[in-house]
This record gives structure tokens, sequence and C-alpha cells, in this order.
């Protein structure tokens, strides 16, 4: 019986099993050294942000979406929810829990930090509090979270961060 399907899942993206969380747990055992590369993403975008308003973000949101959703979904298995969360959670990708929560672990976590859903699966959750304790902003994960915006789904979570440093006052 195949698994049931994450509750915020793109089309085609299955649960991953066994081996294929390596990639996405090397990501948060590297957290640090990701979190500073992170940075300088996040201050090339804000410095471009003029620029990119300038060419419009309609017209690179497609390059930009497609960029992310290879780069970020083989390292951290990114939903392309397009509203990132990783910086604050140790590189760990809260999408990537079952039932989607983007503020602590379900009331589910198995005693071997396992998923209640799928329990060959660690928690999500389990692996951002270790990947956070190695950031810089660790405590950036107890940081209440807003709901997740549907509507940037499928968006890129950088461009949007560009948006949002657009329309804040100097």
């Amino acid at each position: 019986m195949p698994s049931p399907p994450f509750a915020y899942e793109p089309r085609g993206k299955r649960a991953r099993h066994g081996k294929s969380f390596r990639l996405r747990f090397w990501s948060v055992r590297h957290a640090r050294l990701l979190e500073h590369v992170y940075d300088a993403i996040e201050r090339l975008l804000l410095a471009a942000a003029p620029l990119i308003d300038r060419l419009g973000y309609a017209r690179i949101e497609g390059p930009m979406a497609f960029a992310e959703r290879h780069i970020k979904g083989a390292l951290f298995d990114c939903r392309m929810c397009g509203d990132c969360l990783l910086s604050a959670t140790g590189m760990s990708c809260p999408m990537n829990c079952p039932k989607a929560l983007r503020n602590g672990p379900c009331g589910g976590v198995r005693a071997d930090g396992g998923c209640e859903v799928y329990p060959d699966m660690p928690c999500v959750w389990v692996k951002a509090y270790e990947g956070s304790r190695l950031t810089r902003r660790g405590d950036a994960i107890t940081a209440f979270q807003p709901p997740i915006d549907h509507r940037l789904k499928g968006s890129s979570a950088w461009l949007n961060l560009a948006k949002r440093a657009e329309v804040r006052p100097s």
C-alpha cells in the first residue's frame, strides 16, 4: 500500500524513505556552514532588490523558482512553500512534516525521535532542533511563525524575501 501523501505536498512529491534522507540530514549536520551560505544569498538578494524590482518580479520568478526548486530540493527536500524557514529551523524544512507543522512538533513524536505518521522517518522537528543548536541564531527556532500563506506555494521564497524588502520602509 503506498504511503499517504503529505498534507502539503507538491504534485509528484512523495515521502522519502531510508537512504534518501542522507542529503537532508547532511544539511542539518552542516547547518552552520549552510547558515553562512543562506545569509550570503539573503544579503545578495536584499542588495539586488531594487534591480529585481526594475526587471520585474514576474519576469524572473520562473528561473528563480526553477533554481530554488532544484538547489533547495536536493539539499533540504524543499516543498516550495514560498515562505522559507530554513534559517530559523536549523536547515531542516518544516514542510517535510506530514502534518506541515511550522511551530514545533506534534504530540505524536515517538520515543526514538521518529515521526508519528511515518515511523521510519525521523521527526523533522527533532532534526530542526539538532540543527538549530549548531547555528548562530539557534534560538530563532523558538520564535512563533505565522501560518503559511498558501498563495505563495510554488513561488520562489528568495524572491518573496526581496519583495518584502522593497515594501519595508528604509
